[in-house]
């Protein structure tokens, strides 16, 4: 028997990759009973941050990801394909429907036993995943302070709004996909110069909710919110979320001179998310700035965005092979708790440390995941002892190893490297 604490996505993989294999796996999660101030609705694996899953090409670091997640039988990319919402060349997913197919998928499987109660003490002779994720209560906070002398570190992360998409003003917006990747999804909203630059003015000067947590704030770079990133620059914006590269506004047959993009939350296209908009203004302050948004005049809100504590672990200092707690080989960390950043890298880490709990238990020798496939540079930015300031990381290209011959087409080099990873990692896994 495994215990799994949390049912996020690293939770939920983690006990689907113990139970598929034969291991009995008991997985707590305290929703109902208690939920975060980012959690909403009851089932597991919750969205919270966004819908998407991003890019789903192989060539690219998040469709590497993917690809090696389902080749280890992945519960969350079945699911995230059952439920896919439109979004041009990336994967985004109905967040309710999402959630609650990985739901009934967990609650069906004979050999994982859900317990919706909070878990506060870790009995260290019981195998142990800890997947808690970076909103992880008080009291389960606490007792991993314990069990890691309290090397953990924080930082803020936030949530975009949501507008409804019956009073979005498509006369003066147009669906386009940047680049013209896959099916026009977005919704583009876009400035003039003039226009960007009223907008940019009140942005900066906006009133932000008070935080109540901690005076210092260490915002991370992932999810830094609009008005922050702003503040660095009148075009910091369009360098960022509202670059207008790769758009042609149909109106003008000219490119923008920035534009806003809005992705579809669910499958019927009722509600958008505003890409990039992640804040803490006051709400009255997001109704009154973000209607300045060509084509946000009128907009209903269907959520405000948040911003609320995230909390990590400094694994390369308590962790060791497979984030395995290096005072006591029975407990693992999995998810974004372990310093990896996305919903799909969290969810890999679910996965791997499911898997490498069989593969111990089963007498055997854990994966030695190649440093040229996604998983194993993951991994190993979480054993990274030599960075002094520990930070997420999330899936990116740059974190494998080069190819030997040198290739000037970035496209190409890409789709080089990635053919490798895919042929490297199932060499790895070929026995499991």
């Amino acid at each position: 028997m495994v215990k799994v604490i949390g049912a996020g996505l690293s939770g939920c993989e983690a006990a689907w990759a113990l139970a598929q294999r034969g291991i009995e796996t008991e997985l707590y999660e305290m929703k109902p009973y208690k939920k975060s101030a980012a959690h909403k609705n009851d089932n597991l694996a919750e969205l919270v941050c966004s819908n998407s899953l991003k890019a789903s090409r192989l060539n690219s670091a998040s469709g590497l990801l993917k690809e090696e997640m389902r080749l280890l039988g992945s519960l969350i990319m079945e699911c995230a394909e059952k439920t896919q919402v439109g979004a041009g060349g990336a994967m985004a997913v109905d967040r309710d429907a999402f959630s609650l197919l990985v739901t009934e998928r967990i609650e069906s499987h004979p050999l994982i036993h859900l317990k919706r109660e909070e878990i506060t003490r870790i009995d260290g002779d019981t195998p142990t995943i800890i997947a808690t994720g970076p909103l992880s209560s008080e009291g389960i906070s606490c007792e991993i302070a314990r069990l890691t002398k309290d090397e953990g570190l924080s930082f803020y992360d936030a949530a975009a709004p949501i507008v409804e998409f019956s009073s979005i003003d498509m006369e003066k917006a147009f669906w386009a996909a940047r680049y013209e990747r896959g099916e026009a999804d977005y919704i583009n909203c876009p400035f003039n110069k003039e226009e960007y630059e009223l907008f940019y003015n009140e942005l900066v000067n906006a009133q932000r909710a008070k935080l109540h947590e901690f005076d210092k704030i260490n915002v991370y770079e992932g999810c830094m919110p609009i008005e922050i990133l702003a503040s660095r620059g009148k075009d910091s914006m369009r360098y960022g979320p509202l670059k207008p590269v790769g758009l042609i506004d149909p109106k003008t047959g000219r490119r923008p001179w920035a534009c806003v993009q809005l992705r579809a939350e669910n499958r019927e296209k009722t509600l958008f998310n505003i890409v990039g908009f992640q804040t803490n203004l006051k709400f009255s302050e997001q109704k009154r700035v973000f209607s300045m948004i060509p084509g946000l005049e009128n907009s209903v809100f269907a959520r405000y965005g948040v911003m609320h504590r995230n909390t990590f672990i400094n694994s390369p200092l308590v962790t060791g092979e497979r984030l395995t707690l290096k005072d006591n080989p029975n407990i693992k960390f999995a998810g974004q708790i372990t310093g990896v950043e996305g919903y799909l890298e969290s969810a890999l880490t679910g996965i791997v440390a499911g898997i490498d709990f069989f593969l111990y238990m089963s007498g055997r020798k854990s994966i030695d995941f190649p440093l040229t496939s996604m998983t194993g540079a993951l991994l190993k930015h979480t054993q990274d002892a030599t960075s002094k300031n520990y930070q997420p990381q999330g899936a990116a290209m740059g974190l494998l190893l080069p190819l030997e011959e040198k290739i000037k087409d970035k496209q190409e080099r890409y789709e080089r490297i990635a053919q490798r990873a895919v042929a490297d990692f199932k060499k790895a896994i070929k026995d499991i």
